[in-house]
């Protein structure tokens, strides 16, 4: 009997080391796997915030170049701003001078003056707002007074007391204006 207590009890001892050596080779495997898991999720996460980021900074790139695109196309509208009511004056000189005298050449200088100085702004995409016969447009038009008129349409610019001007899109200064009120006699 003594060699079934120790066939029993050594193989007892044997058998236990190796379960237990079992579970803690399975238990770590199931460690390593949620290990793995929980890397490869992050693995996901960051590759996704990188592509996140990549994009936001490729929009943010391209948003920076419109901007200074703009704002170089916009960067003279101080000076022309400030030209503008030189221009006014100008017009406003010559106007006088012209009814004063028909044919003096100072007048007819003073004329090419006023070209050239359009010229140079034309160049510079100042343009002049036409305004006058069309429909009243706040974006556009500064309403100064309103005119009682039954041959035009209500609404409609009958006469521009101070030029507009725009730059490119954006208008520089509105056109003043006096807008028809009343209607059309039928």
């Amino acid at each position: 009997m003594p060699d079934e207590t120790n066939g029993k009890a050594a193989g007892r001892p044997t058998d236990r080391p190796e379960t237990e050596s079992a579970s803690a080779i399975l238990e770590d495997l199931e460690c390593l796997r949620n290990r793995l898991e929980n890397a490869e999720r992050e693995r996901d996460e960051y590759r996704e915030l990188i592509q996140r980021t990549r994009a936001d900074f490729e929009n943010y790139q391209k948003r920076i170049q419109r901007d200074l695109a703009e704002e170089r196309r916009y960067s003279h509208a101080a000076l022309a701003l400030e030209l503008l009511p030189v221009l006014d004056n100008l017009q406003r000189a010559l106007e006088a001078a012209r009814k004063e005298a028909k044919a003096d050449p100072l007048v007819e200088g003073v004329g090419l003056v006023e070209k050239q100085l359009f010229n140079v702004l034309r160049r510079f995409q100042v343009v002049p707002l036409h305004a006058e016969g069309r429909p009243f447009d706040p974006s556009f038009h500064e309403a100064v007074s309103q005119e009682l008129r039954h041959d035009v349409t209500p609404g409609t610019v009958v006469r521009v007391l101070e030029p507009g001007y725009q730059l490119g899109e954006r208008v520089l200064r509105p056109a003043k204006v006096v807008v028809a009120s009343g209607g059309t006699s039928g």
